[in-house]
C-alpha cells in the first residue's frame, strides 16, 4: 500500500466525517498500523500540502492537516465512482470526446487520458475516447481553464449491437478485468463470515477495511460500468461490487471506533 493512497483513504473514510482535520500524531499512529515510519509520513504530507491537496495549521507545537475545497471535491468524485456504480438502462448512445494537445505538452496529454479513464471513457482511436454514460460535460468543465486543450464532443450510435460489443472489446480489456474481479472475490469472500461475526478487533477492522478499499479502488479506473448488453458472459464485476459494499459496511463501526480512540474523539450520538 502506497503512503500517499493511505493518506487519501484515511481522510476520505474517516477524517472528513470527524471535522475534516487530523493532528500529525493521529496520522502517525494510524499510518504506523501499516508499518510506515514518521519520517516518510512527514515527507508525504508535506508534498501533498505543497501540491494544494491539504491546508495546514499549528495548534501549539503540533501540525494539523485540514481538508480544503480541492481535496473535498476529489474525495466526492472518488467516492461516487467507487460506491455508486451505474445501473441505468442503455439507449445505445455513445458519448465521444476527441482531444487535441500540442505534442510538446506531454503532461497535459497524460492528465487528459487519466481523467477520461477515471470518468469511464475508453480509447477507441488515438485521441478519441468513448463512454456509454453521458459525462461529456464533466470533461469539458475539468479542462475549461486549459487554453492548450481543444475538446470536441459528440453523441453517436453505431450501426448495430454487435458493433457496439466489438467497440467495447477494443476500448477495454474486459477479460483481464473480469479475472481481476474474480481474484478480488477469492481474496475477500471467504472473510465475510468473520466480518459478520465481529471477530476482528477495532484496530484489525480499520486495517482490513483500508486494505479492502485500497484493493477495490483501482477498479473504477478500469471499469467503465458498461451496460449489461456489452458485458462478457460470466461477468464478476457486479458481484464483486456487492461484496465490497457489504464488507466495507460491516467493518465500518469497529474501524470508526478505533479511529475515534486514536484521534481522542467521543463517538457522535446516534
Amino acid at each position: 500500500m502506497k503512503p500517499r493512497s493511505i493518506v487519501f483513504d484515511l481522510f476520505g473514510d474517516y477524517v472528513r466525517y470527524r471535522g475534516g482535520a487530523a493532528r500529525m500524531r493521529t496520522l502517525n499512529t494510524l499510518m504506523g498500523c501499516f508499518d510506515i515510519g514518521e519520517s516518510t509520513i512527514r515527507v508525504v504530507l508535506s508534498r501533498l500540502r505543497k501540491e494544494g491537496w491539504f491546508d495546514a495549521r499549528r495548534e501549539g507545537r503540533e501540525s494539523v492537516y485540514v481538508l480544503n475545497p480541492r481535496s473535498l471535491r476529489l474525495l466526492d468524485e472518488g467516492r461516487s465512482r467507487i460506491f455508486d456504480r451505474v445501473r441505468d438502462e442503455w439507449d445505445r448512445t455513445w458519448h465521444m470526446v476527441i482531444y487535441s494537445v500540442p505534442e510538446t505538452d506531454r503532461a497535459t496529454r497524460d492528465r487528459i487520458r487519466k481523467e477520461l479513464a477515471w470518468l469511464g471513457f475508453g480509447p477507441l482511436a488515438p485521441s478519441t475516447y468513448i463512454c456509454p454514460h453521458d459525462r461529456v460535460q464533466q470533461v469539458l468543465e475539468n479542462f475549461a481553464d486549459e487554453p492548450v486543450v481543444r475538446l470536441d464532443a459528440l453523441h453517436c450510435q453505431s450501426r448495430s449491437l454487435p458493433v457496439d460489443r466489438e467497440m467495447a472489446s477494443r476500448c477495454w480489456d474486459l477479460d483481464t478485468l473480469n479475472e481481476d474481479y474474480r481474484e478480488l472475490l477469492r481474496t475477500y469472500r471467504g472473510r465475510l463470515p468473520s466480518y459478520r461475526a465481529g471477530h476482528l478487533s477495532p484496530k484489525e477492522a480499520l486495517v482490513e477495511r483500508m486494505r479492502l478499499t485500497y484493493d477495490y479502488r483501482k477498479f473504477p479506473f478500469r471499469d467503465p460500468d458498461l451496460p449489461i448488453e456489452l458485458l462478457p458472459a460470466g461477468w464478476a464485476g457486479r458481484e464483486a461490487h456487492e461484496m465490497f459494499l457489504e464488507a466495507h459496511s460491516l467493518l465500518g463501526p469497529p474501524a470508526q471506533r478505533f479511529y475515534d480512540e486514536v484521534a481522542g474523539l467521543t463517538p457522535p450520538a446516534t
